[in-house]
């Protein structure tokens, strides 16, 4: 992953600093340094990046200045940085990452970094998430036979900056997990940001039966089922998983048994 970074500050001895301790950051790219508050504003408009360390103290615009002046969505993650720790309560009021005193620790400016490529990360996990969960419901409201079939008929998995694509028919069964699901396939599992209702609703009807309030199975994969005292059944699969299926979900049985 590599984060963009701008360094604004009037001193250049701080600026070769910074730059020189972002250097032992090989996954952050330096994109502009700048000396105002002016160049910063036009260079952050220019390379949209996505850290900024920022000097409050500067003539003309001064830091506060500078985020003052950004529009929504264009100011990124800041590293507020400056001789006087008087600055610190405003600093957070306008939702700094952090707050570096001159002269500046090679350890706290080390964890700082740290934290804004982890805030980063989220960010950009978020950001790529919702952009593909946005196409692809919007795809599979295609009417009729035009709905591309392969995202129609595969779950959308998002971690860590990452999206792939499970096949419903890759899935042994699915599990609830909090307010999301967890699908099950052969020796792999994968988190699935949707819920259990909503999964049993688009999956109805696709060979997959809800068996407890909290499992649905892929019925190609049900070797055998045991009836117990109770009312409830033992639901053996192909690899020997086994589940539970509760009686108030017993009319699975005859679905099964009709060859659903």
């Amino acid at each position: 992953m590599t984060v963009r970074a701008i360094v604004v500050d009037d001193e250049p001895l701080v600026r070769r600093g910074i730059v020189s301790r972002l250097a032992k950051f090989p996954g952050v790219d330096v994109v502009a340094q700048c000396g105002n508050g002016r160049d910063a504003l036009n260079a952050l408009r220019a390379h949209r990046p996505e850290l900024l360390f920022l000097d409050v103290q500067m003539p003309g615009l001064d830091g506060f200045d500078v985020v003052a002046s950004l529009g929504e969505g264009e100011c990124p993650h800041v590293i507020f940085v400056t001789a006087h720790d008087t600055h610190a309560v405003r600093a957070f009021a306008v939702h700094a990452l952090d707050y570096l005193l001159k002269p500046i620790d090679d350890v706290r400016f080390a964890e700082a970094v740290r934290r804004a490529i982890e805030a980063i990360a989220r960010d950009r996990e978020g950001d790529v998430g919702r952009r593909v969960a946005a196409v692809v419901g919007e795809m599979l409201n295609i009417p009729g036979d035009r709905a591309p079939r392969a995202l129609a008929n595969c779950f959308v998995v998002r971690s860590r900056g990452k999206v792939s694509f499970v096949r419903h028919a890759d899935v042994d069964w699915i599990e609830a997990d909090g307010d999301y699901v967890r699908l099950h396939g052969g020796a792999q599992t994968w988190l699935v940001r949707e819920t259990m209702a909503a999964v049993d609703r688009r999956l109805r009807g696709r060979r997959f039966l809800r068996i407890h309030r909290s499992v649905i199975v892929n019925v190609d994969r049900i070797r055998e089922l045991r009836s117990l005292d109770n009312g409830d059944y033992r639901v053996f699969l192909n690899d020997a998983t086994e589940l539970r299926m509760s009686r108030t979900h017993r009319d699975a049985v005859t679905l099964l048994t009709r060859g659903a």
